[in-house]
């Protein structure tokens, strides 16, 4: 099992501020699990009391509306953590994650980072700093759902997964996701997700090969309305 203080995973999250000896103490409490593609990570309502960091792989966050329907709120990716908010409340998750492929995920216990945040002021800083960025891309969300189209929230998430997720070897889209993943993102039924989707060929946007998507068209994406 790796050391927190050797991993360069921690580069990328809040983790980077934390000293050698935190670090350390962290690294001999920490759980390492290997998760695979469709696994649940934690349920919705569930207690996490620590922190997840994902190692490799990527997940999604989702919350399920009263109407039985999941609504994908975040994709996380390597690098980044998940869970921070039971660090400042007990509250339980408001979110289930699942694994969108094959994870490696560190799991650090409540108990040994509380401290850390009371006594280590650029840790809480830049752990704040990442729960800011959740709330404005939530509020983001919020804005989308009342002001734009499916067709038009559905090109915007194709472009976004091909700017912070990157291409295949074929320039197929790198995350792999299902069309009902599509659906719950942009907060629409599978069924109008893949007439959209079909649209989007028709018009020379994309090209679908299987499940696999390849953008044809960025410029023309950010234009569709």
């Amino acid at each position: 099992m790796g050391k927190c203080e050797q991993c360069i995973i921690k580069q990328f999250n809040a983790l980077k501020s934390l000293s050698k000896e935190e670090l350390v103490r962290i690294s001999n409490c920490k759980t390492s699990r290997f998760i695979k593609k469709g696994e649940v990570i934690f349920e919705e309502g569930e207690a996490i009391n620590g922190v997840y960091c994902v190692k490799d792989g990527i997940c999604k966050l989702s919350k399920l509306s009263e109407n039985g329907k999941d609504q994908i709120v975040k994709i996380v990716v390597k690098g980044q953590l998940i869970g921070q908010r039971s660090l400042v409340t007990d509250q339980v998750s408001n979110l289930q994650a699942v694994a969108l492929n094959d994870m490696e995920v560190c799991f650090l216990p409540k108990q040994e980072i509380i401290g850390d945040l009371q006594s280590n002021p650029k840790f809480s800083f830049d752990v704040l700093k990442e729960m800011a960025q959740d709330l404005k891309e939530a509020d983001d969300i919020i804005v989308n759902m009342a002001q734009k189209s499916v067709r038009q929230r559905l090109a915007e998430t194709l472009v976004y997964i091909q700017d912070n997720f990157g291409v295949n070897p074929d320039r197929t889209l790198s995350v792999l996701l299902s069309r009902e993943d599509f659906a719950n993102i942009v907060g629409t039924a599978t069924e109008s997700a893949i007439r959209v989707l079909s649209q989007f060929k028709k018009e020379g946007l994309i090209s679908i090969m299987g499940k696999q998507i390849r953008i044809e068209d960025v410029e023309g994406l950010k234009r569709v309305e």
